[in-house]
């Protein structure tokens, strides 16, 4: 996280002092994040990641003005209202999550750069500098195009952030063979992911193979027996690459099913989300 913020900090300090008529002055900026509460913890460490972009920077005419958002809207709008009367700050970095930015199209007069990626409220003053759905996608449909992917499985978890996803794809019209909704919860989801990889089919086209050479006159045919039993299943998979929108353990849950039904990088492309949702 710290490497991310010091990159948002110093682009933000660029576009400020490329403007003509400021380098001279005393720029002030405020911070909001969450310094009270169960996410104090993340307010700490971006208070830290902006020490370090300050001292990289090393410029006096930079004074940063930190404020408690406790990750809620009201106190966050309260905070954002007495750095802008009080200290006459008219830019903002944060909030860190989506739910805190319900009520700064109050305060029109600020430009907040909130380190969210979900932006379900679009307001002119809030800018999402978090790395959103849509833009990697985007990025996505670029990379099937580079590798010539044609058949892509979209796996969707039936979470809070489905719609988000589902939105994405949309937006940015990239093409899938096919997209599957899953359940989270691991003790449905290998059964789940059995069905939408045809895993039980593909376990029985190599059975009945092996049962259809052991009858046959072939030759070779034990040799060809011997092949087909360290196999796991016998077919193709109808996608050539796959996108599991998900992170931590439900990732891991996910990959390893894929895994468990002879589903290997090996054999389709993995593709994964960057991680920085709330």
């Amino acid at each position: 996280m710290k490497t991310y913020i010091n990159k948002i900090f110093i682009l933000l300090l660029f576009c400020l002092f490329s403007q003509p008529g400021l380098p001279n002055e005393k720029v002030r900026i405020g911070l909001l994040v969450p310094l009270t509460g169960e996410y104090s913890e993340i307010g700490k460490s971006i208070i830290n990641s902006v020490r370090l972009a300050l001292i990289s920077i090393n410029d006096s005419k930079i004074e940063v003005i930190p404020k408690d958002s406790g990750a809620n809207p009201k106190i966050s709008l309260k905070a954002s209202k007495d750095l802008y009367e009080n200290h006459n700050v008219k830019i903002i970095i944060g909030p860190v999550f989506n739910h805190s930015n319900k009520l700064l199209n109050e305060l029109p007069e600020v430009t907040f750069l909130s380190f969210t990626n979900k932006m379900t409220e679009k307001y002119s003053n809030v800018i999402s500098s978090g790395v959103n759905a849509t833009s990697q996608i985007n990025a996505i449909k670029r990379f099937q195009k580079d590798n010539k992917l044609k058949k892509t499985l979209f796996l969707i978890p039936n979470s809070n952030y489905r719609s988000e996803i589902e939105k994405a794809i949309s937006l940015s019209k990239i093409s899938f063979k096919d997209k599957f909704i899953y359940d989270t919860d691991p003790t449905l989801l290998t059964a789940q992911i059995e069905k939408v990889t045809r895993y039980k089919q593909r376990k029985q086209n190599l059975i009945d193979e092996i049962n259809r050479l052991k009858k046959s006159n072939e030759a070779n045919k034990e040799k060809k027996i011997e092949n087909l039993e360290r196999r796991d299943t016998l077919g193709s998979i109808n996608f050539d690459s796959v996108v599991i929108t998900d992170f931590d353990e439900n990732l891991k849950s996910v990959a390893t099913s894929l895994l468990y039904t002879d589903v290997s990088s090996k054999r389709v492309t993995y593709i994964t989300l960057n991680q920085w949702f709330d």
